[in-house]
């Protein structure tokens, strides 16, 4: 399984969104400060995650959520 996700960093309050196969790993690797994109950006909370069968599901999805992103379609998906 894959998981598109989102995170909010509880620093600037500004959101990452990624995708992985292992989640409380890659949760674990962002707030430890293992990932360069989001070392300055910590902690983070797990806000919106969402499976899929496969990465090339979870590619589409990751990238259909980053073209929302600045969309209120986007602060609705993570509220819900």
């Amino acid at each position: 399984m894959f998981s598109v996700y989102v995170l909010r960093s509880l620093k600037d309050q500004k959101f990452y969104i990624g995708q992985t196969n292992n989640l409380d790993e890659r949760m674990r690797r962002h707030n430890e400060g293992r990932v360069p994109s989001t070392k300055g950006r910590r902690p983070f909370v797990l806000v919106w995650s969402e499976a899929f069968e496969s990465r090339s599901q979870a590619v589409v999805r990751e990238r259909e959520l980053k073209s929302l992103k600045a969309n209120k379609t986007f602060r609705e998906l993570i509220q819900t």
